[in-house]
């Protein structure tokens, strides 16, 4: 008969029960597991948010890039047509100002017309400033009737005022500092001199316009018209 004899490992002792973890260690693992959670947690916070305003930068510069573009094209593409509003009244080829009827006023040429309807390659267009937002409105004819209607788009928000200046003659240019244009002397309205509305409005040199944003603070741009 064999009789099995328990065989002793040198060195290593074999208690009754397997030793766990203390309640002390368990809270110090807890410990530094919510330490490096909430590190990372705020790295990742600090990632998101560093995207969102990248995301929203970029998006700001697309729609000021893109409304400066369209208020840009409409005016170097200016002509020299006056038309006649809703009233049967004539509105000069340009007007603007605090005291015209829109902020800027003009035709301008360009308009495609990529279906081949009948109508003009001119167009129409009103440039609003209002519930601080730059409005675009242009009419699908030049002479208007009493029922035509204007496509409005908004090109640009969060715009805290707009002005605008006009140089009536390449004569009262004055220059600024450096390679800057004097504007203060520039007229601040394009209109009809009401006193003589027989004479017919001129065509300025340049206009200035001047944006304040509520974000990237002053866009100032200055355009000089298209020779007539």
């Amino acid at each position: 008969m064999l009789i099995c004899k328990p065989i002793k490992l040198k060195g290593v002792r074999v208690g009754r029960y397997a030793r766990g973890f203390t309640l002390i260690e368990v809270l110090i693992a807890l410990a530094i597991t919510a330490v490096v959670a909430t590190l990372a947690y705020s790295s990742l916070s600090t990632v998101i948010t560093a995207m969102e305003s990248s995301r929203a930068n970029a998006q700001r510069t697309y729609q000021i890039n893109r409304a400066m573009s369209v208020l840009s094209r409409d005016i170097r593409q200016f002509v020299q047509r006056p038309v006649r509003d809703e009233f049967g009244e004539v509105e000069p080829a340009l007007a603007g100002g605090p005291a015209a009827r829109f902020m800027l006023s003009f035709t301008r040429a360009g308009w495609h017309n990529t279906n081949n309807q009948l109508r003009s390659h001119l167009q129409r267009v009103n440039y609003v400033w209002e519930e601080y937002g730059l409005w675009r409105e242009s009419y699908p004819v030049l002479d208007r009737a009493g029922d035509t209607q204007a496509s409005r788009v908004l090109l640009l928000d969060d715009v805290e005022r707009m002005e605008l200046r006009f140089l009536g003659a390449l004569g009262d240019l004055n220059a600024g500092r450096g390679s800057d244009i004097d504007t203060r002397n520039w007229s601040e309205n394009w209109v009809i001199d009401t006193s003589r509305p027989e004479v017919e409005l001129s065509v300025p040199v340049a206009i200035e316009v001047n944006l304040q944003l509520t974000d990237w603070g002053e866009l100032r741009r200055l355009y000089a018209l298209p020779p007539i």
